[in-house]
């Protein structure tokens, strides 16, 4: 009968197995990546490719190349939004893993600016470039694969894993700098620093391999089948649904702004601002990736039985009110309470993050889902994540405190918690959707 939507329930538990484990490994390679990007803006991008500015003007310099790579997330939704709407989810993530991979495998092959000048700075920036596109169109494929083989009561734990991949991504990528901080010593800034990026085409050989072996979803096939496909998505979603666009954006930011200062702008302020060691503070941020694999999936799960706004109010909450008590602990100087600070801190954006995918995807229409949830997710990371760790440091710089830090936090955790009421649930399932569970559950039966 062709690419019907009627699939029997033993391929369906396979695929969206196979749907699973793709999400969760391509994005942890994806986010490892990125997050190794920001990880070497904090500790050696300002001396190796801004070496004649002084040490504030060099970490502004590297958190806005840092910052570039946002910038173009919201380019790459577009351009692979609106592929992966018309050829199909399958292909276009493919092709973003192989373009975050390669991107990153020329960064650790880059000369600095003692040999290239200015021009090296200028390559940096359009390596980095590339990745935010790269990533720019993983998500929103990613999480559309993993929730249309997914049945409807496990739409938040499925979307999900595609969410696992940020924290796993950060943990392997810390962990592998740290490694190598510890293995090469003095030289890390001289060429130790390179090591994370070269593993990189390693990791995409894995994520390619597991990646090709998913089938094409059954909703998008019976559509393409159909002719119901789009025929400009990014234009008609931008034209039809420009509030769930903005308001999806806008609920992002009580996770977006806390865990890039929590983690990338944390590592920066730890090493200059508090003198604390290289090595531990990087040990240290491990942690929001820990409480991260344990909250995403968690608040997931219980999203499928409570709803998507509970666990994201509770999520905001908890955030907001942590927002002045990390600062005093990180300040401290002391060992506990640094790694207490950093631990509690990922949880709230933790709790926001896990049911965010199905959120967020289940606001756009069948033919219209990878555009419309790519561009909600990646236009938050210019105005939130993105430009986050660079508003932190002018904070820091004009006020000599971390308070105002703190009350930006609580800022972007208020908006959220309005976007997220005035977005609502709408779960807009399509009428193909509706019989295909329906005629899902005849075949199943036998009848």
């Amino acid at each position: 009968m062709g690419s019907q939507l009627i699939v029997d329930e033993a391929v369906r538990k396979k695929q969206m197995k196979k749907a699973a484990i793709a999400s969760i490994v391509g994005t942890s390679i994806e986010w490892y990546d990125f997050f190794l990007y920001g990880t070497m803006a904090a500790l050696v991008f300002p001396k190796l490719f801004f070496p004649e500015s002084d040490s504030y003007i060099g970490v502004l310099q590297a958190f806005t190349t840092l910052f570039i790579g946002f910038l173009a997330r919201p380019i790459g939704a577009a351009i692979f939004g609106n592929f992966g709407d018309k050829i199909g989810r399958k292909a276009t993530l493919v092709t973003t893993l192989m373009l975050m991979g390669i991107s990153s495998t020329i960064i650790g092959l880059l000369p600095t600016y003692n040999s290239l000048g200015i021009f090296a700075s200028v390559l940096l920036v359009g390596l980095r470039f590339l990745q935010g596109i790269g990533v720019g169109g993983e998500w929103g494929g990613s999480v559309v694969l993993s929730i249309e083989w997914s049945s409807k009561e496990r739409r938040g734990l499925m979307g999900s894993m595609t969410q696992l991949g940020v924290p796993i991504g950060l943990l392997i990528s810390t962990l592998i700098v740290s490694i190598c901080i510890y293995l090469t010593g003095d030289s890390f800034e001289v060429w130790g620093w390179r090591i994370p990026f070269l593993i990189s085409i390693m990791l995409v050989a894995i994520g390619l391999y597991i990646r090709l072996g998913i089938e094409e979803s059954p909703q998008f096939s019976k559509m393409k089948e159909e002719k119901k496909v789009a025929k400009q998505p990014i234009l008609q979603v931008i034209k039809k649904h420009p509030k769930e666009i903005i308001l999806g954006a806008l609920s992002r930011l009580s996770d977006q702004v806390p865990f890039y200062i929590f983690t990338t702008f944390a590592i920066s302020f730890g090493t200059e601002e508090a003198n604390l060691d290289k090595q531990f503070i990087s040990n240290a941020v491990l942690l929001v990736s820990v409480a991260y694999l344990i909250f995403v999936p968690l608040s997931a799960h219980l999203s499928d039985r409570f709803g998507r706004k509970p666990l994201y109010y509770i999520g905001s909450i908890l955030t907001l009110v942590f927002a002045l008590p990390y600062f005093y602990f990180f300040q401290s100087g002391q060992t506990a309470l640094i790694i207490l600070a950093v631990a509690i801190s990922g949880i709230g954006p933790g709790m926001v993050y896990g049911p965010q995918a199905a959120l967020i995807a289940e606001n756009f229409p069948l033919n219209l889902r990878y555009s419309g949830s790519s561009l909600a997710y990646q236009f938050a990371s210019i105005i939130g994540g993105g430009i986050a760790p660079i508003i932190s440091v002018f904070l820091l710089h004009e006020f000599g405190s971390t308070v105002p830090i703190s009350i930006y936090i609580m800022i972007c955790c208020v908006i959220s918690i309005f976007s997220v009421s005035a977005l609502g649930r709408i779960n807009r399932m399509s009428s193909d959707e509706v019989t295909t569970e329906k005629n899902q559950k005849i075949a199943n039966s036998g009848m």
